[in-house]
């Protein structure tokens, strides 16, 4: 694809969500839903349906659009998702500039990809779950939550064209309703562990003996939840009713294909890409609860702040993720600007750090993708051995969860976040995980009591039913 003109059009203001109700029912639908507080992270919004092309990696197998499979090779994956990509892009109006998406890759990268990315050989069993499903799409609506304007966006061989082609492609809008929708009532599920309570502090004890033998420095040890999910209620719904139980900078809602549908309420950006190349990235480590009051809050986060396994844990996953964007990064362009920060989300405080750095000269998103999987704040430190410790100790695959959601621009921007607080409707299941990270000095039931507090919005939002 040679140079393209990307373009906007400003749309008559309607309710994100009445959108996404009214439009969402289709195979290949993503909807980037930042939400709760507002903020910098926080502020766009963008929703896409019929993509030009989709790609996905499952059962070791590479599937694009209706080709014949062929085996799963990491260079093919990312060389077919630059193929699609133009050679370059116009556009000069100011409003142009500032938007964040007018087309590109939206999907996301599973656990499973990260895996094979470091050459893992697994012993846990191979499911039908796609390790990578991403589509391409030749047009966007964008929402600023901060100025309340939407747009419609895309790119074009020039830009008039563009916009009258794609209005056409646009019917509807001025019939939608302007507030939300009603949610229907969630239904009552009753979710059935991958391990028992006492299995998940054995492996917590065990990964501790494995950091005390000098083989590791910290690992993540997660659990899942799965329940059957009734054949009446419309994912669709679903997500509604989770984005307005625990509202995140990073939601989003992604059906990828046919019984495939993942909804994240994600706190955590994994990685940020501007188009000159500037990267930064904002890993979670360390978890304490909300309060009952605006006291309790301070005493919590406080508490946090000071926590001195949380700090270490913190500490290992910055210099992890340094390590990670170093290997494609501009030599003395890494730095960290904010360490050990308590941010506070719905449900729980949180302590973060920033890491940044500057893409090196003939780098790009997809070459950065390819160094950081997956995610090092729900993988451990040194990562390789990490991953074969977590191979070992948990009960079942993670699929998708501790991967990764990402929009790709056209223009060469890459927002995307961890996949944790997420729930994966695969099938007649609805699956859900959480997880924490392990030290020298983790305490195995304490452990096993954070995964329940990440988990608690998900039984809250289902009745409890765990």
């Amino acid at each position: 694809m040679g140079t393209v003109c990307i373009w906007a059009h400003e749309l008559p203001w309607r309710d994100p969500a009445a959108v996404f109700a009214a439009w969402a029912d289709t195979e290949w639908c993503a909807f980037l839903d930042s939400s709760g507080p507002l903020e910098d992270r926080s502020r766009w919004q963008i929703f896409c349906r019929t993509p030009d092309c989709v790609v996905r990696v499952q059962n070791g197998f590479l599937l694009c659009d209706d080709a014949l499979p062929v085996p799963f090779h990491p260079e093919i994956l990312f060389a077919s998702l630059k193929m699609q990509m133009p050679h370059g892009w116009l556009g000069s109006d100011e409003t142009v500039a500032e938007l964040p998406f007018f087309g590109g890759w939206v999907g996301f990268a599973g656990y499973g990809l990260g895996v094979s990315l470091e050459q893992i050989v697994t012993r846990q069993p191979v499911t039908d779950e796609p390790d990578f499903a991403a589509a391409f799409y030749d047009r966007a609506i964008v929402w600023d939550r901060v100025e309340k304007r939407a747009f419609l966006t895309g790119f074009s061989s020039t830009e008039d064209v563009g916009k009258t082609l794609f209005l056409r492609l646009l019917p509807g809008w001025e019939v939608l309703p302007h507030s939300p929708p009603v949610i229907p009532d969630v239904p009552r599920l009753r979710f059935e562990a991958d391990q028992s309570q006492q299995s998940y502090c054995a492996a917590v004890a065990k990964a501790r003996d494995y950091i005390a033998a000098g083989d590791i420095f910290q690992v993540n040890i997660t659990g899942r939840y799965k329940a059957k999910f009734p054949e009446n209620y419309s994912d669709i719904s679903l997500y509604l009713a989770l984005r307005e139980h625990a509202p995140a900078p990073f939601a989003a809602y992604l059906a990828c294909g046919r019984e495939y549908v993942l909804h994240s309420t994600s706190p955590e950006r994994f990685l940020q890409v501007d188009r000159n190349g500037a990267i930064r990235s904002r890993p979670i480590k360390g978890t304490a609860p909300r309060g009952a009051t605006a006291a309790d809050d301070e005493a919590f986060a406080e508490r946090l702040a000071n926590d001195e396994k949380e700090r270490a844990e913190n500490l290992m996953i910055v210099d992890l993720m340094r390590h990670d964007i170093g290997r494609v990064a501009r030599v003395g362009s890494m730095s960290v600007p904010e360490f050990l920060k308590v941010e506070r989300f719905a449900h729980v405080h949180h302590l973060v750090s920033e890491v940044q750095g500057e893409l090196a000269t003939g780098r790009d998103v997809f070459d950065l993708l390819q160094a950081t999987l997956p995610p090092g704040s729900v993988t451990g430190a040194p990562k390789h051995r990490a991953l074969e410790i977590i191979d070992e100790l948990e009960a079942s695959p993670r699929g998708a969860y501790c991967g990764s959601v990402f929009s790709i621009g056209i223009d060469g921007r890459m927002e995307s976040s961890v996949i944790i607080r997420s729930a994966i409707h695969a099938g007649k299941h609805l699956k859900i995980a959480a997880g924490g990270g392990i030290t020298i000095l983790s305490d195995p039931e304490k452990e096993y009591e954070e995964m329940r507090l990440k988990l608690a919005p998900f039984f809250s939002l289902f009745g409890d039913g765990a």
